[in-house]
């Protein structure tokens, strides 16, 4: 479980194929970035919003190594099959007893992926509109929330096809948020509230 409140910003060191055909995935963490765990193997990482469980570790040249094996379903319905070497994911450690709930209870499962529609500056923050495909559109209410790419937002305005969240400068300068362009997916995950709503057809 975590609350979409992003901790570190990851570098991709590799990406692999097993003979599985699973993803393996090679992240880097350090370069005076405060890390305040001690990870065991097992566990759950929440990597651009996509809950991974870590299967290796390894401390090299002041960098903090962490390998996780996303399966192909995982690399299907989420963004990680645009993964780029060098590229920059958002990481959150896994929510533990006592600690703040600063987002919203995010569980890592990605429903899907959608489109960055615009990018624009206003006055001291940033409003990313996203494309939303009609089936998509009941999960989506203002003032509700919603997790892009790991991050807890709230929905400013909702339309037929598509939203706006407004990113503060901190949220823009502390996640992969600065490095979007108009056309880039980025992973939602829909509040869990209406997702057992949606289950039982009350929107019917």
């Amino acid at each position: 479980m975590f609350t979409g409140i992003v901790t570190n910003l990851a570098n991709i060191e590799n990406l692999s194929k097993n003979e599985d055909k699973d993803l393996l995935i090679t992240l880097s963490l350090g370069d005076n970035q405060e890390i305040q765990r001690n990870f065991e193997i097992g566990c759950s990482i929440s990597c651009n919003g996509t809950c991974l469980t870590l299967i290796r570790k390894e401390n090299k040249n002041n960098l903090l190594f962490l390998d996780f094996q996303a399966s192909a379903e995982s690399v299907a319905k989420t963004n990680i099959k645009y993964w780029q070497i060098n590229k920059k994911i958002n990481i959150e450690f896994a929510l533990r007893v006592g600690d703040e709930l600063g987002g919203h209870l995010v569980s890592g499962h990605v429903d899907d992926v959608i489109k960055v529609k615009t990018i624009k500056k206003v006055e001291e923050s940033w409003c990313f509109s996203f494309i939303i495909p009609k089936n998509m559109r009941k999960f989506i209410c203002p003032k509700g929330s919603v997790v892009l790419n790991g991050v807890s937002l709230t929905v400013n305005n909702v339309f037929s096809d598509y939203f706006e969240v407004n990113i503060i400068d901190h949220t823009f300068n502390n996640t992969n948020f600065s490095s979007l362009k108009e056309g880039d997916l980025v992973n939602i995950e829909f509040d869990q509230i209406i997702r057992y709503l949606d289950n039982l057809n009350l929107f019917n």
